[in-house]
């Protein structure tokens, strides 16, 4: 096969063979590209400049005529057969929205916690030492005086720690302290396990480090906890490093299937909750090694790329996952950088898109022991929903799309500096004004932002109900540009750019489809169980997104249902907390199970009906403005 030489400017030259992409080639030679669609070509983030020579384009999805002529390319979709020179733009930074490394204060333990709920033990032990006399096996040995103090009768070991027991137990004069595991949700009546042993007593007092981590697709916490107290001692947030290549889960998938794509993005989260751990140990001064058990939420994509486990049939028809509840597992095997043998639980999902992350939300919300009927709702790239209290629960996932993260809108961004996150605008004159992230000038708008703009539009008649924009209105903010319709929410010299930051027609598309999702998703999941949605007495939303929306703008779009805003509880990142528990308590743990075990999943893609009620969605805020009430009002003000 023949090869051409490809020239990346201000990086490196490479020889590739015919049929190349151009995202490959920059693979080869190490240079980041970002890929948010998954490499579909899709998204447009990873456009380049061909500078000499000529490429072929498979797709020139989101470039206008005059970028082609340019020379610029989609690096997924362009196919090297000549020799070229390519220039990469500045590639978009993933920055965290503020610095969530910390000394958490605000998480204490359940009150009444005690050490002794949870199966992860410490044991000072004094063992006789042998003699002529008494010629026990140092493994023996110390099975005896575990059994003693214990009442356990059977104990295992992993072979690196047994090889090095021996002279532990001598280092030591036979006093020694052992860690010990008397269980695990999987192996409830095989023997205990023998963790790590020290020579000598450790204090009491001595903090015992464990982790709960959430693997979201967008962002990855990590909670540093202190098991002899409960208490989070630090805490530390990143977005996911796997953003690089699919901003939601489908996009993850498709990737996955290429060349050493699961490989890449098992590394890529890896590294990401590598880099954390180092993060918050830093905080409290310890090694990373020094940490010696981990519960891990995510959903269920997440969990299989987490592990390399093949997640093709998750998008694919009937939708199964290749495992829900994952065996426990050790650090060095899954490759987690704590204590090598601690033990890494993987907290049990429902189906392809309802994972763990929902039933230690669930768990953390209290939902699974709440007598109101209560619905919760994730809101992310995927929207998660559960409707039920103490007696029943049922749940649906929908595809949202990844618009709510600033992404497949044209000046969409994260949730990070320079992000517009709140719009107002003037009914008269139809200028805007605006809150920015940081305080500084605007450099796009976050999925809180899009929320907040649209529902201005909409009532300020700038958008009719289809999210059609009025190009009749009286303002130079609403024009016909490159890409449609569109009005301008910031001009260039407000602007961190210089251009001009806009909202088009298209972009109001994605939002009501994600929108239209949502709100289709749990009027579907309230009709499958009899339940009137107006008899809901509760609405939790978890998720790090949840707390930005603003409950006003988000009903007056038809996201969430039109209530009295004292029903609607914004909880946080109930998945990392729902690990936080799991983590402390035998009994939590066995609830998430429990959960798991208990939760009707009702899969909507089998269900006609939901067709119907997301076409209904569509509309600003839906078809049937009875539903709306509140906005109705508003309107007619």
């Amino acid at each position: 096969m023949a090869k051409h030489i490809v020239t990346f400017t201000g990086y490196r030259t490479l020889h590739v063979p015919t049929g190349t992409l151009l995202s490959e080639a920059a693979q080869m030679a190490d240079i980041e590209i970002q890929q948010p669609c998954g490499g579909q070509g899709r998204c447009g983030r990873c456009v380049v400049q061909v500078t000499n020579g000529t490429v072929r384009r498979r797709s020139t999805l989101r470039l206008t005529p005059e970028d082609v002529g340019a020379g610029y390319a989609l690096a997924c979709q362009t196919i090297v057969e000549h020799d070229v020179t390519i220039a990469i733009p500045p590639q978009e930074k993933i920055e965290r929205r503020l610095a969530t490394d910390r000394i958490a204060s605000d998480v204490t333990a359940p009150l009444g916690y005690t050490p002794l709920g949870q199966p992860l033990h410490r044991l000072p032990l004094d063992l006789p030492p042998p003699s002529m006399s008494d010629q026990t096996d140092d493994w023996s040995r110390l099975q005896t005086a575990l059994r003693q103090q214990t009442g356990v009768d059977s104990f295992r070991i992993d072979l690196p720690l047994l090889r090095r027991a021996g002279r532990i137990m001598r280092e030591g004069e036979w006093q020694v302290t052992a860690l010990v595991e008397t269980d695990t949700w999987d192996r409830l009546d095989g023997p205990a396990r023998v963790v790590a042993l020290w020579p000598g007593h450790v204090p009491d007092d001595e903090p015992l480090w464990t982790v709960a981590i959430d693997i979201g697709t967008t962002t990855v916490t990590l909670w540093l906890v202190d098991l002899l107290t409960g208490r989070v001692r630090a805490q530390a947030a990143e977005y996911n490093a796997q953003i690089a290549r699919g901003e939601d889960v489908i996009s993850r998938i498709i990737y996955a299937t290429k060349n050493s794509g699961s490989t890449e993005l098992r590394n890529l989260v890896l590294e990401t909750i590598n880099t954390l751990l180092e993060r918050a140990c830093k905080i409290v001064q310890i090694a990373p090694e020094e940490v010696f058990k981990a519960t891990v939420s995510g959903n269920s994509t997440m969990m299989h790329l987490l592990l390399d486990i093949p997640a093709e049939s998750i998008r694919l028809s009937p939708f199964i996952t290749a495992v829900n509840h994952v065996p426990t597992l050790l650090a060095e095997d899954v490759g987690v950088a704590i204590y090598p043998h601690a033990t890494v639980d993987c907290l049990p999902g429902v189906a392809s898109y309802v994972g763990a992350d929902i039933t230690a939300g669930v768990l953390s919300s209290g939902l699974d022991d709440a007598e109101p009927v209560t619905l919760f709702l994730d809101v992310g790239t995927n929207g998660e929903i559960v409707l039920g209290n103490r007696e029943w629960l049922a749940t649906v996932a929908c595809s949202a799309g990844p618009a709510f993260e600033g992404a497949g809108v044209l000046h969409g961004m994260r949730a990070t500096q320079g992000a517009i996150e709140e719009t107002w605008i003037n009914g008269e004159s139809f200028d805007t004004s605006f809150r920015v992230i940081g305080g500084t000038k605007p450099r796009g708008i976050c999925g809180s932002g899009l929320i907040s703009l649209v529902a201005e539009m909409f009532l300020t008649g700038v958008i009719d109900k289809s999210g059609n924009i009025d190009l009749d209105l009286p303002t130079a903010r609403v024009r016909y540009g490159t890409h449609g319709p569109e009005y301008v929410v910031a001009w260039g010299d407000e602007t961190h750019d210089g251009r001009d930051i806009v909202i088009s027609r298209t972009d109001i598309d994605n939002l009501l489809r994600a929108k239209a999702a949502i709100y289709a998703g749990f009027t579907v999941l309230a009709d499958s169980v009899g339940v009137p949605l107006e008899t809901v007495e509760q609405v939790y939303i978890g998720g790090s997104f949840g707390k930005y929306i603003n409950v006003e703008k988000a009903v007056q779009i038809g996201l969430l249902p039109d209530m009295p805003w004292d029903r609607f509880h914004f909880l946080g990142n109930t998945s990392v907390r729902g690990a936080y528990l799991a983590l402390l308590s035998r009994e939590d743990r066995a609830r998430i199970a429990d959960i798991a075990s208990r939760m009707t999943y009702i899969e909507l893609s089998a269900d006609n009906t939901f067709f119907d009620a997301f076409t209904s969605a569509l509309f600003l805020p839906h078809t049937d403005l009875a539903r709306f009430p509140t906005v109705q009002a508003a309107i007619q003000r």
